[in-house]
């Protein structure tokens, strides 16, 4: 019979044991750590932060810049702080887009009121304001007159006042202007003004807009002359 080595023996039993061991551990590793195992959710890029489960992601919010109404309005008075909440609500508002739009409009209404067209006057004012407008007309035509006038220069436009009343944005200009106007009689005779005349206007126009309007359009809701 032949004889064993009682340590050789046991040192082979173990290296056996370890062998197996190794064997059980790298193919769990290798089998959870394929695509689809039970490691895959949690991969992610290096040194990107993982978010817990329910986090929601949202945009930063842009700044507006602190000096936006420099040269519209002064800092720190009633008509920048109102021009800020104008924004806050309707967050494509632009005064020089806004400003464009009021010379047009200015312009159109001039004329508009001076041919005596109720109908461009109606599409671009408050009912109210309307109102007033269509009733000079009316006079102007029961008095046999006729009026014609025209707008030689727009040389300045300011906003004076701004607000957010509720949902309405409310924004007052003052216009610098130059215009040429006269008044005829039924036989043609000039009763007031002058063609030839260039005279110096300054009027205080208000005008309106729902800040939850698709319409981007103003209304003009006030007129008053100073001059």
């Amino acid at each position: 019979m032949p004889e064993f080595d009682l340590p050789t023996v046991i040192f082979a039993l173990v290296a056996l044991f370890v062998a197996w061991k190794l064997r059980s551990v790298l193919g769990m590793r290798q089998d959870s750590e394929r695509p689809g195992g039970l490691l895959a959710p949690l991969r992610r890029v290096p040194g990107a932060p993982v978010p817990p489960p329910d986090a929601k992601t949202t945009a930063p919010v842009p700044q507006a810049p602190a000096d936006r109404w420099k040269g519209v309005a002064e800092p720190n008075s009633a008509v920048w702080s109102g021009l800020d909440a104008i924004a806050g609500a309707d967050r494509s508002f632009s005064t020089q887009a806004f400003l464009s739009g009021a010379r047009g409009a200015y312009d159109m209404v001039v004329h508009a009121f001076a041919a005596g067209d109720s109908d461009a006057l109606k599409s671009l004012m408050s009912p109210e304001a309307f109102a007033n407008f269509e009733s000079a007309i009316h006079a102007r035509a029961d008095a046999g007159h006729t009026t014609s006038t025209t707008v030689v220069s727009i040389d300045n436009a300011t906003i004076d006042g701004a607000g957010l009343v509720g949902q309405t944005a409310r924004i007052s200009v003052r216009f610098a202007a130059k215009l040429a106007s006269v008044t005829r009689d039924a036989q043609g005779e000039v009763v007031d003004g002058s063609p030839n005349t260039v005279v110096e206007h300054i009027d205080l126009w208000t005008f309106a807009r729902d800040v939850r309007s698709h319409d981007p359009n103003w209304q003009l809701t006030q007129t008053e002359s100073e001059s």
